[in-house]
């Protein structure tokens, strides 16, 4: 029989792992803090962990125990998972990436935090984030630029980065994003992973540090659309503290897994953006990797179908459209200012004075102090409509069953650079739901052995993630096209237990 290997690790290993008693949630755990310590401030320096939690193994060891006892706990028994650190932690600290709440500790979890523990995840990890989830390279005041394991001189996309980077190393098995304009779909693309970002409504947001309540939404990070489909399970259904979920009563589905079907892009109709590709030599690489990607899904059965949408341009959508910094005060304020919350800043007026936050940040936050609520935000929220309007005529014109792009036009940027032609503003600004799965690499390069990942979108209507999962599944099953990031190999007898 296999023995267990960690490298690539899923769900379903694991468990199978627990179940001949070859492998326990506490040996398990030990093997991905052995990971964290060797690769992210030691070797190439990864910088995605904030927090490990101190309590990791005793956890697992009280689930080994209950496992012994009467059986897993839940469907993620002894699952570690990596928690962005804007999702509140009752048992540890929640900091937005920020000095300003640096040491801060939640009086209660998130909902979806809850919901994993009460599923038998284990919280192993704080990571990194673009600090408040602010912008798209992760760096933040509370640990500085998390770097890709791909290409050590380039970003892991973001803000969700600290969970694309750990998720990419190996670090754990399942990671929490948010998604406010790309934010779990960027690190997924730049790390070659899996991201989902679900329909506003799926998932709830209660408890999580706010950008935008109109745009936000927090989604399954992973290696497989298997284990992300499994997570999705348990994050997704109504929380009263999320009022955005009552819309999602009656579309959520019991089991999302139902829909891992390898032949799940056969018959569908599936529209090509075209007004989402570069045009210049910076965009030929990624141009080159979708094509394929296009191709595939061809030769697994799809009807690939030209659009020509001039007037559907990702860059003005997020430049014209979004209403993220116009929300990012009055939002922000009304977590950092709930009387409960006892942070030790009230508002994001308190943050800039306090000058706990890191530089990169100063613009868009001293832009979102001047901007209000007024005409034009409404304007933009009328042209959100119109654009959810336009996306879904479309799709009921050419009979569509989902659209394609790259998630980003050019390959994610060198560190020090900022975000640049990212395609997931038609997700974020329209809530419909996208999945992003490992398209495949640039050309290798000095710094970049394999070369960088590129990330594939399939783009669909609200409430229709089984169906973006089964084209997602069927998409990667057929190509296989993730790979491990040389930086951050097998350590010496980490192969098998």
């Amino acid at each position: 029989m296999a023995k267990f290997t960690l490298e690539e690790a899923t769900i379903a290993d694991v468990h199978k792992a627990f179940k001949s008693g070859e492998l326990t949630a506490k040996k398990l755990v030990g093997m991905y803090l052995k990971r964290i310590e060797a690769y992210d401030r030691k070797g190439p320096g990864l910088n995605a962990v904030i927090t490990v939690n101190p309590g990791a193994l005793e956890k697992a060891a009280a689930l080994d125990a209950k496992f012994r006892k009467s059986g897993p706990t839940g469907p993620l028994h002894g699952i570690p998972v990596l928690l962005k650190d804007n999702v509140n932690t009752k048992d540890l600290p929640t900091t937005g990436g920020s000095k300003s709440l640096e040491g801060y500790v939640p009086p209660s979890d998130a909902a979806i935090a809850q919901k994993l523990r009460e599923a038998g995840a284990i919280l192993l990890a704080k990571v990194n984030l673009h600090e408040f989830a602010v912008w798209g390279e992760s760096v933040s005041s509370m640990l500085g630029q998390t770097l890709n394991p791909y290409d050590l001189t380039r970003t892991p996309g973001g803000s969700s980065g600290g969970t694309g980077a750990g998720l990419a190393a190996n670090y754990g098995i399942l990671g929490i994003g948010t998604d406010t304009v790309n934010s779990i779909r960027s690190p997924a693309s730049a790390c070659s992973i899996v991201g989902i970002r679900p329909t506003i409504g799926l998932v709830s947001r209660g408890g999580i540090i706010p950008y935008s309540f109109t745009q936000d939404a927090a989604g399954p990070m992973a290696r497989t659309v298997t284990d992300a489909t499994k997570m999705l399970n348990v994050l997704s259904g109504y929380d009263p503290g999320d009022a955005a979920t009552a819309w999602s009563v009656g579309h959520v589905e019991k089991d999302y897994a139902k829909h891992l079907n390898k032949n799940g892009l056969k018959g569908r109709r599936i529209g090509i953006l075209r007004s989402f590709f570069g045009t210049q030599p910076i965009h030929e690489e990624v141009n080159a990797v979708t094509n394929r990607a296009i191709e595939d899904c061809r030769k697994l059965g799809a009807t690939m179908v030209d659009l020509s949408t001039p007037d559907i341009d990702s860059g003005k959508i997020a430049n014209e459209i979004s209403v993220h910094l116009y929300d990012l005060r009055p939002d922000l304020d009304s977590y950092l200012g709930d009387p409960k919350a006892n942070t030790p800043v009230k508002s994001l007026g308190e943050i800039i004075a306090s000058g706990k936050y890191h530089p990169g940040i100063e613009k868009n936050i001293r832009e979102a102090m001047t901007l209000k609520r007024d005409a034009i935000y409404h304007e933009r929220l009328a042209k959100r409509t119109r654009l959810q309007d336009r996306v879904m005529a479309l799709m009921a014109e050419q009979k569509l069953d989902a659209l394609i792009f790259p998630h980003q036009k050019r390959p994610v940027v060198p560190v020090g650079e900022n975000q640049a032609e990212r395609n997931g503003s038609l997700g974020s600004v329209t809530g419909f739901p996208s999945i992003v799965v490992p398209g495949g690499f640039t050309k290798p390069t000095e710094t970049a052995r394999i070369g960088v990942p590129v990330g594939v979108e399939f783009f669909g209507r609200p409430w229709t993630e089984g169906l973006l999962i089964e084209i997602g599944y069927a998409y990667e099953q057929g190509t296989k096209r993730r790979l491990v990031p040389p930086t951050t190999p097998r350590l010496a007898g980490e192969m098998q237990v």
